[in-house]
């Protein structure tokens, strides 16, 4: 069994390298690989690689994940999250491999407080939720055997992350304001892997598991609440923050204007995972406390 990684550099795919050894030999690849070509903006060089390695899974990891400058780079955040992932797709039906592909709570309108299945309605705000919306569709039409998980709010002990930042701003700062009316679930990249692995492992022997499914802890809480959660754990564990508990206040979207329009509703129902695959997600506190673990070395 042969396994190709493309974004091994990133949050998911860090832990990606991990939890794919247990299928077979693993090929990972980055943007800035020299042997063979892992960067999405090279489509064609791209495609030549899967062609090349003839793997019997594609996992991909890569994508344009600046939400924000999307929106004043478009064509590039379209290759990246569309065009490429396309590609790459039709190239996995010809070799008849899986390919697994990470999408994204931003396909959504972000409306209402109802948990979003996999069959809901779309509506993206953003490039970065058309592009990645677009990308999901791709794939579909290609024919090839694949797996789409759609996360939220990924986060990972390596590399930045909001909970990084928080820490940091509490311990300089008296006082923060934080939004609190954008709900969603943080997901570990540890999670989405571990994932990852046991859903390819179940739909090789039994193709018709392929499809779209929701990743996501469980549980839900807002960017406030979130903030809260770490400064707390930070505070029980004896770093010294500044900010106390009720000095984090809770803010409107719209007092942090952005160029891309955030969903306020990012919630995802994971019955169809939960059931299909037979795992019981953890509650997003525990993945978060265990991050906040390893970063704070206590």
């Amino acid at each position: 069994m042969k396994v190709l990684l493309f974004g091994k550099g990133g949050q998911v795919g860090w832990e990606l390298q991990r939890s794919l050894q247990t299928l077979g030999e693993l090929v990972a690849l980055d943007f800035d690989s020299t042997e063979m070509c892992g960067d999405f903006s090279r489509t064609d060089d791209t495609v030549a690689t899967v062609r090349a390695v003839r793997p019997d899974i594609i996992v991909n990891a890569a994508a344009h994940t600046a939400v924000d400058k999307a929106e004043s780079e478009p064509e590039f955040a379209r290759t990246l999250n569309a065009t490429t992932p396309g590609a790459v797709a039709h190239a996995a039906a010809e070799l008849g491999a899986w390919l697994m592909h990470y999408s994204t709570d931003y396909v959504f309108d972000g409306s209402g407080s109802t948990p979003w299945v996999e069959d809901s309605p779309t509506g993206p705000l953003s490039v970065y939720g058309r592009t990645k919306l677009e990308g999901e569709t791709r794939i579909r039409n290609s024919g090839c055997k694949h797996l789409i998980f759609r996360t939220s709010w990924v986060y990972a002990a390596r590399g930045g992350n909001f909970a990084k930042t928080m820490l940091r701003l509490a311990q300089e700062r008296d006082q923060l304001t934080v939004i609190a009316d954008q709900i969603g679930a943080p997901t570990g990249a540890d999670l989405l892997a571990d994932l990852t692995a046991h859903a390819l492992r179940s739909a090789m022997a039994r193709p018709g598991l392929a499809g779209t499914y929701h990743a996501a802890p469980s549980g839900e809480t807002s960017w406030h609440g979130y903030a809260t959660h770490v400064i707390e754990f930070a505070r029980r564990a004896g770093v010294p923050v500044k900010a106390a508990a009720d000095a984090i206040a809770p803010v409107q979207t719209t007092a942090f204007p952005t160029p891309a329009k955030r969903p306020g509703n990012s919630r995802l129902n994971t019955r169809k995972l939960r059931e299909v695959f037979s795992v019981t997600l953890p509650d997003w506190r525990a993945g978060v406390d265990r991050m906040l673990t390893e970063v704070l070395g206590r």
